[in-house]
């Protein structure tokens, strides 16, 4: 079924009583090209686009709790590309300009909004950073402005702009074509196209391990649904990749923390971008709602709970009403947190594992939704020709190995 403004009238029309399953619950069967191990948006995307792009629909997602109950559901759903490394600027445009089209090339509605972010500096130090930023950011073919404490203020009115404020603005830089998108529409948007170009989407199915040939080749994997042949297999399950790696041998350079945010009560529309402060790490943005989207850095210690802290909890919420002190009084509506995996340069790892015929994507840390549609696309990509996209290549995994680490944290001065 292909939704519409003519097909939602026809259906008003007659009860509502046309509309069909979003996406198929087929059994899970015992062969299939490729099994994908993890129903987030990654997972979902790889199999879209090896149905949509390479032709291959012999294709099985098997997701262990139910679709988009993982990390994707779990963040503060900002999309950009403002990376200063030529490497990380390629990966996060492609998925931009994907996610400019997602809407339309999967018939769902994404409600991806392009308000932009704009990143604060608040010493003369950050404002040189937030210039070479910017100005290498033009250099990748990707679109910034240099922006005055004055330029600012006019584009942020509820912004503390006065010089007593413990962390002044004295400039910044804006990314006009990020913004926003519905974190569970997008799980939903590309579980539905997939679906419907005849990939099986098998939630509530466990992978207990994988099988393996006489040669070490993984030639499928084990579930408590039965055992699941394939000629390749991906896995890509975010914070728990690393747990599910070593039941094939392999240690990951992985550690896995607890990444939380929260909304606040809604209010009127005052904030119509996304705002960082990199000093603190705070960002929030207005949602459709109302509510203001918080979010913050990492919890400091390995974690596989979904659940925060209080004190990185008082830390953002701190920074955030330092910087905007009428919402000081606001209440706190929930709080939620995800399980991220991070990298020793916090970069993705796109790739082969060693272990032949298992692929991996993973790493992501905090960036895997904005990375949701480029994650797919490079790994359907790997999948289907045997080889790495030209995008991916740098993020392999054997770059921890050579020393060509992708380091963008460190080349900013700024944690991404």
């Amino acid at each position: 079924m292909r939704y519409s403004a003519g097909r939602l009238l026809w259906e008003g029309l007659r009860d509502q009583r046309g509309w069909t399953q979003t996406w198929r619950s087929p059994a899970l069967k015992r062969n299939y090209r490729f099994v994908i191990i993890g129903g987030g948006g990654h997972g979902l995307a790889a199999a879209y686009y090896l149905a949509k792009v390479h032709g291959i629909r012999d294709v099985a997602v098997i997701e262990r709790g139910w679709i988009g109950g993982g990390n994707t559901g779990r963040n503060t759903t900002v999309i950009r590309s403002n990376y200063l490394l030529p490497e990380s600027a390629a990966l996060y445009e492609f998925s931009l300009k994907l996610y400019e089209n997602l809407s339309r090339d999967l018939n769902y509605n994404i409600m991806f909004s392009q308000r932009g972010i704009v990143t604060l500096a608040h010493t003369p130090h950050d404002m040189d950073n937030v210039v070479r930023w910017a100005n290498a950011m033009q250099l990748n073919g990707i679109d910034s402005e240099i922006m005055s404490r004055e330029q600012v203020a006019q584009m942020i009115p509820a912004l503390d702009m006065s010089s007593t404020a413990r962390l002044p603005v004295i400039g910044g830089f804006v990314q006009r074509r990020a913004g926003t998108a519905r974190h569970d529409a997008v799980a939903w948007g590309y579980a539905r196209a997939a679906s419907s170009l005849g990939v099986d989407i098998v939630q509530n199915c466990e992978v207990k391990g994988f099988l393996r040939d006489d040669h070490g080749r993984v030639v499928g994997v084990s579930t408590d649904q039965g055992e699941v042949k394939a000629s390749s297999v991906l896995l890509n399950t975010a914070g728990s990749t690393s747990l599910l790696a070593q039941k094939v041998g392999i240690t990951l350079p992985l550690q896995s923390f607890t990444l939380q945010a929260m909304v606040s009560e809604p209010i009127k529309p005052v904030l119509d971008t996304v705002v960082l402060s990199p000093a603190t790490g705070m960002y929030v943005s207005q949602s459709d709602k109302g509510e203001l989207v918080i979010g913050g850095g990492l919890d400091h210690y390995v974690s596989y709970a979904q659940r925060g802290t209080l004190p990185a909890q008082t830390a953002t919420l701190t920074a955030l009403a330092e910087h905007f002190p009428a919402f000081r009084r606001l209440r706190i509506l929930r709080q939620w947190a995800g399980i991220v995996d991070v990298s020793p340069d916090s970069s993705p790892i796109l790739g082969e594992t060693g272990v032949p015929s298992l692929l991996v994507n993973c790493g992501w840390g905090t960036g895997g939704f904005k990375g949701i549609p480029v994650g797919g696309w490079m790994m359907a990509h790997h999948l289907a020709t045997g080889a790495a996209h030209r995008i991916a290549a740098p993020f392999g995994l054997s770059r921890f190995e050579s020393g060509a680490l992708i380091d963008e944290a460190g080349a900013s001065g700024i944690a991404h």
